[in-house]
């Protein structure tokens, strides 16, 4: 039997960690597939998306408005924000009113965080950085605030910011819907039995990190840039859960609001009616 090679593309975080902890330490059989994990940074992940370079790749939400045509979501992978999400931080406290016109550096144009301070804020400077450099772009002044991603959002005090905005609360005072984040997805052209065959193993990584939780989160926590481990494991309890499993009916009407808001306001160019394989 021929080994078929697929290339899945992931963040270096705990949330994707634990969630392809089982592929990448092979816990169980892949049959005739070979898994490489290729661990790039998410802004990194959603351009390369718009090239299709991988046949597996984690992306953030607004990036899969471009390549719809090209990518199709796996009904599981999600990172899933309920009445939490991107942060908006400062060095000190004022209203967030005061924002607009401000200077914000945001962690990439393709990020969803970025979709959702579009919606919240509609003037504002975008000033763009690497996720890990938010914070220091503040402090340095080159920015007035910073939209926050990863694991920022628990350990901003640390660095001696304020919380202004939690855009993942802000979105569930608009909606009472969870904000999707992040998803996986699978080239179409791959084929519609060997996209259905690959989904299952990647279902199957993410059922076995949810049984066996410790063992995942010890492999997890490595990823976590020097995260203590119950930060770690908060932060993985946030992104990696049932809504993990499998994308529910309210995650998925939360994506449509999303992406139909978006379209609405301009932020979008196409209406996107998101496509999921069959779980």
């Amino acid at each position: 039997m021929e080994t078929r090679l697929i290339r899945i593309g992931h963040s270096p975080d705990p949330d994707d960690a634990f969630m392809f902890y089982a592929l990448a330490k092979e816990r169980f059989d892949t049959g005739r597939f070979r898994f490489q994990h290729i661990l790039e940074a998410i802004d990194t992940l959603n351009r390369w998306a718009l090239e299709g370079r991988l046949e597996v790749t984690a992306l953030s939400v607004h990036a899969y408005t471009y390549v719809a045509d090209r990518y199709i979501l796996l009904p599981h992978g999600a990172s899933i924000g309920r009445n939490y999400g991107p942060i908006i931080v400062a060095k000190r406290r004022f209203d967030p009113a005061e924002l607009r016109g401000k200077r914000i550096a945001v962690p990439g144009m393709l990020t969803t965080a970025f979709l959702a301070l579009r919606l919240y804020l509609s003037e504002f400077q975008a000033v763009e950085v690497p996720f890990d450099q938010v914070f220091d772009a503040v402090d340095r002044g080159e920015a007035d605030a910073g939209l926050v991603i990863h694991e920022g959002q628990l350990t901003f005090e640390a660095g001696g910011f304020t919380k202004l905005v939690d855009l993942g609360a802000w979105w569930y005072e608009q909606t009472a819907l969870p904000l999707p984040l992040g998803a996986n997805a699978i080239r179409k052209d791959l084929g519609e039995s060997c996209c259905l065959e690959v989904s299952n193993y990647l279902q199957a990584s993410i059922d076995y990190g949810l049984a066996h939780r410790q063992q995942a989160l010890d492999y997890a926590i490595q990823f976590g840039r020097g995260m203590e481990a119950t930060l770690a494991d908060r932060f993985v309890g946030m992104y990696v859960n049932e809504d993990t499993r499998a994308w529910n009916q309210e995650s998925r009407q939360g994506l449509e609001r999303l992406l139909n808001m978006a379209w609405e306001q301009g932020v979008i160019t196409t209406r996107i009616r998101p496509e999921f394989l069959p779980g």
